[in-house]
C-alpha cells in the first residue's frame, strides 16, 4: 500500500479543500459549515473535504490496531478507525483496499455525493482521501457504540421502551432525509449501522449510503438478513433498504437478532405469538398499542414483494406519534454518561484460548477444546436414575461420535452428532455448545456460531469459553467492536478465575 499522490487529484492543502476537482464534474460542495440542530444541543458539522493522507495516519496513530472500532468481510475488506486530527476533533476513519475502488475518480465521486448531506440524524460524512492506492472516508465520530451493543450485548441495563420508539424514528427519518435527497440506497443496513453520539443520540452511520465496492455487492456475509429480491438478482432497490428497516425494528423489540426468515420469527411478527416476540427484559413496561403498531410495520416492511412495503415517509409518519418524552436526553434513556474523551479499548493479557480467537485462528481453537475435552461441564448437569436408563446410553453415544468426528476434523458430521445430543435435553453440555459453535464457523455459518456460543453461556454465564466463542463469531460478523469488548469480557473472567474463581 503505496502514499504516493493521485494524478487526479490536487497536491496542496488537502484538509482544507472546499470542492472536487474540476474534472469530475461534481455539483456544487455544501458551504463551509453547515449547523445541523440534535435534540439536545447544536453542533456544526464541517464542510465535506479532502484529506491527506499523513493527516489521517496521524490521526490514527499510524493506523494503530487499538484504533479499530469495526472490521468487514473478505467480500469488501475494509477498517474502521477512530481518530484524533489537529484541532482535537474525533473522527471515524473507514479504510478500503484498492481492490475495492480501483478507480480513483470513481471513488471520489461517489464520496462526493454522500459528502453533500447534512443532517442532525446521520453521522455526517466530513471528507475523503485518494492517494494513490489509499481509499478513505472519513465521518464524524459516534462515541457511545451501535444499538447492537445497547441491544444485545448490554451491561448495566436494557434500552427502555421510549428509547426504542426513539431509535425507530430517527432512523426512519435519516432514511427518509436521504431519500429525498436523491441517495435512497443504503446498503446493509442493520443494527451495526445503528450509532450514538455524544449525547446518546441515535444516528445513520453514513458509510451505508456509499456503496462498500465499486460493484455495489452490499450483503457479503449476513445473508440470513437479506432481502428475498437482493438474493434474486444482486440489486439494492429503495425497497430492499425498507426490508433491511424492518428487521431493525424486529431488533428493537424482541432484543434479539432474530433472521426474520427465521420460521419461530414469521409467525411471530404476522401475529400468532406476538407476546413471545417482545423482548422479556422489558419486563412488560411497554404500550401494548404502540408495540402492536411497530409489530405491523416490521411486517409490512417485511413482505416478500418489494411493491407492499411502505416508503420512508410511511415509516416517518407512523413512527411520530410514538415520539414522547423528548425532553428526557438520550443519555439518562441509556443509562451513561457523557464521554468527553472518546472511549479507549481496554487491554487484559490473553490466555492461549484468548490469543487464538483474537487471531481468528480456528485451527489453534479446535486444538484447545480437543485438549480441553469436558473438564468445564462438572456440575452443570444433576441426572435421575430414570433419566439415566432411559436416554443416557443413546444419548452420550451421540456425543461420543460427535467427538471422534470433532477431533478428526470432520465438522459436518460432528454437528450432526452434537446436534442429536442437544436434541434430546436431557443433558445439557456448553461444552458441546462450544464445540458446536466452532463447527459451525469451520463451516462459515457464523450466525448460527453465535447463537451456540450464547447458549453455551446461558448454560454457563461465567465460562470464558463462552465469551471467547461469542467474540470470534461476532468478528465473523463484521461486529469488530462488540467481538473486541467480548474478548475483554472473556480476558476478565479469566483473570478473575486464576484469582481464585472457579478452576
Amino acid at each position: 500500500m503505496g502514499c504516493c499522490h493521485s494524478s487526479i487529484l490536487p497536491k496542496k492543502n488537502h484538509h482544507h479543500s472546499t470542492s472536487p476537482p474540476h474534472h469530475l464534474h461534481q455539483p456544487p460542495p455544501p458551504p463551509p459549515t453547515t449547523t445541523t440542530p440534535t435534540t439536545t444541543t447544536t453542533t456544526t458539522v464541517p464542510a465535506f473535504a479532502e484529506f491527506s493522507f499523513s493527516d489521517l495516519k496521524s490521526a490514527t496513530n499510524n493506523f494503530s490496531t487499538e484504533f479499530i472500532v469495526s472490521e468487514s468481510g473478505e467480500k469488501a475488506p475494509n477498517l474502521v478507525y477512530k481518530g484524533k486530527l489537529k484541532n482535537q476533533q474525533w473522527i471515524a476513519v473507514k479504510k478500503f483496499t484498492k481492490l475495492a475502488w480501483p478507480d480513483p475518480k470513481q471513488f471520489a465521486e461517489e464520496a462526493w455525493g454522500v459528502g453533500k448531506l447534512r443532517h442532525q440524524r446521520l453521522a455526517n460524512l466530513i471528507g475523503y482521501c485518494c492517494d494513490g492506492d489509499e481509499r478513505l472516508l472519513v465521518a464524524e465520530y459516534m462515541p457511545n457504540d451501535t444499538l447492537a451493543k445497547h441491544l444485545f450485548h448490554w451491561e448495566k441495563q436494557t434500552i427502555e421502551w421510549v428509547m426504542r420508539l426513539r431509535v425507530a424514528l430517527h432512523v426512519a427519518e435519516a432514511l427518509d432525509y436521504c431519500s429525498s435527497e436523491g441517495r435512497p440506497l443504503y446498503h446493509d443496513l442493520n443494527a451495526y449501522r445503528v450509532l450514538f453520539d455524544e449525547n446518546g443520540d441515535p444516528r445513520l452511520s453514513c458509510f451505508g449510503l456509499m456503496k462498500n465496492s465499486r460493484d455495489g455487492k452490499s450483503y457479503s456475509t449476513n445473508l440470513a438478513y437479506t432481502p428475498p429480491e437482493y438474493l434474486r438478482n444482486g440489486k439494492v432497490t429503495p425497497e430492499s433498504v425498507i426490508y433491511s428497516f424492518g428487521t431493525i425494528l424486529l431488533d428493537l423489540l424482541s432484543g434479539k437478532h432474530i433472521p426474520p426468515s427465521h420460521v419461530s420469527a414469521l409467525d411471530m411478527i404476522r401475529g400468532k405469538n406476538r407476546t413471545l416476540l417482545m423482548d422479556s427484559h422489558l419486563e412488560g413496561k411497554f404500550s401494548t398499542e404502540e408495540a402492536t403498531v411497530v409489530v405491523n410495520l416490521a411486517s409490512q416492511c417485511l413482505q416478500y414483494e418489494p411493491r407492499e412495503r411502505p416508503n420512508t415517509k410511511d415509516l416517518v409518519s407512523t413512527l411520530s406519534p410514538f415520539n414522547t418524552n423528548t425532553e428526557v436526553p438520550s443519555l439518562v434513556m441509556l443509562g451513561i454518561s457523557k464521554q468527553e474523551e472518546a472511549p479507549s479499548t481496554p487491554q487484559r493479557p490473553l490466555s492461549a484460548m484468548g490469543e487464538a480467537c483474537s487471531r481468528m485462528d480456528l485451527t489453534a481453537i479446535h486444538q484447545i477444546l480437543v485438549m480441553t475435552h469436558y473438564r468445564d461441564d462438572e456440575g452443570t448437569n444433576e441426572l435421575s436414575f430414570q433419566e439415566w436408563t432411559q436416554q443416557m446410553r443413546d444419548m452420550l453415544d451421540a456425543r461420543k461420535r460427535g467427538d471422534y468426528a470433532f477431533k478428526e476434523k470432520d465438522f459436518k458430521a460432528a454437528t450432526d452428532c452434537y446436534s442429536q445430543f442437544i436434541e434430546v435435553g436431557t443433558m445439557v453440555s456448553p461444552t458441546v455448545y462450544a464445540r458446536r459453535s466452532l463447527c459451525y464457523l469451520m463451516n462459515d455459518q457464523a450466525d448460527a456460531a453465535l447463537r451456540d456460543a450464547m447458549q453455551a453461556q446461558c448454560v454457563y454465564p461465567d465460562w470464558p469459553t463462552a465469551f471467547y466463542m461469542q467474540s470470534v463469531a461476532l468478528a465473523k460478523l463484521d461486529m469488530q467492536k462488540d467481538a473486541v469488548d467480548m474478548l475483554n469480557e472473556a480476558a476478565a473472567l479469566e483473570e478473575k478465575r486464576q484469582k481464585g474463581g472457579r478452576n
